[in-house]
C-alpha cells in the first residue's frame, strides 16, 4: 500500500494520535498528544523528509507521518 500524497495547503484530518507530538519548528520539541484530537482538521504547511508533513492545527504546528493523515475535500468540515 502506498503512502498518501499531499501538497502544501491541503486540509487533512488526523486519523490517529501518536504517543507524542513533535513540533514543526527548526528545533523540534516533544509535546503531549492531547494537544490534537483524532478527527481534528489542519492545514499542511510543509513537506519533510521520510514522508512526514508539517500540519498547522488550532493549538500549534506538528509533524505527522502520511499514514496518520487523511485528505479532506474542500467544503467538508468548515
Amino acid at each position: 500500500m502506498s503512502s498518501p500524497t499531499f501538497t502544501v495547503g491541503d486540509r487533512v484530518r488526523l486519523q490517529e494520535t501518536p504517543p507524542y507530538l513533535k513540533t514543526a519548528e527548526p528545533r523540534p520539541m516533544l509535546r503531549p498528544p492531547q494537544l490534537v484530537k483524532p478527527g481534528e482538521i489542519g492545514v499542511i504547511t510543509a513537506a519533510h523528509p521520510g514522508g512526514q508533513w508539517a500540519v498547522r492545527f488550532a493549538r500549534g504546528s506538528f509533524l505527522f507521518d502520511s499514514q496518520q493523515l487523511e485528505w479532506v475535500p474542500p467544503g467538508v468540515g468548515e
